[in-house]
């Protein structure tokens, strides 16, 4: 059983929270803290200009609240957003914060993560805890 996990969350429109979740729900503790984790990667400048300048914030907005629906349906469980690199970020937030486990999800891998990498193969390369990978 662990006492801190992290769940990196995509709203990709073919990934499935409900794994990650229910697993969430089985390895964790009774008093385990969850942290429900979405980052938001950068927009170059350049695309900026051509957005409406309320719409990071809505979408963040958006996002924080699909994530605290989602924190919800877990015991002691937060949502949080933050902003960078993907695979980079997931790893910067677990060394700092020390999970036990992070449960991430995977796609059906292709020729493309052969040449370019995944989220989650690169999480499960350079984690520093035990990672639980769902599909």
């Amino acid at each position: 059983m662990y006492h801190n996990i992290l769940v990196p969350i995509s709203f990709d429109a073919e990934r499935d929270t409900s794994g990650p979740l229910k697993l969430a729900r089985i390895l964790a503790t009774p008093d385990a803290q969850v942290t429900l984790l979405h980052v938001v990667e950068h927009i170059p400048n350049y695309a900026i200009s051509y957005m409406p300048s309320e719409y990071l914030t809505e979408a963040r907005k958006a996002i924080q609240t699909e994530l605290d629906e989602l924190a919800s349906q877990l015991p002691n469980a937060k949502g949080l957003v933050i902003e960078g690199h993907s695979g980079r970020t997931i790893l910067d937030w677990a060394e700092a914060n020390k999970p036990d486990l992070i449960i991430i999800a995977s796609h059906r891998p292709g020729m493309q993560d052969l040449l370019l990498g995944s989220t989650a193969s690169h999480v499960v390369r350079h984690a520093g805890c035990a990672v639980h990978v769902v599909r």
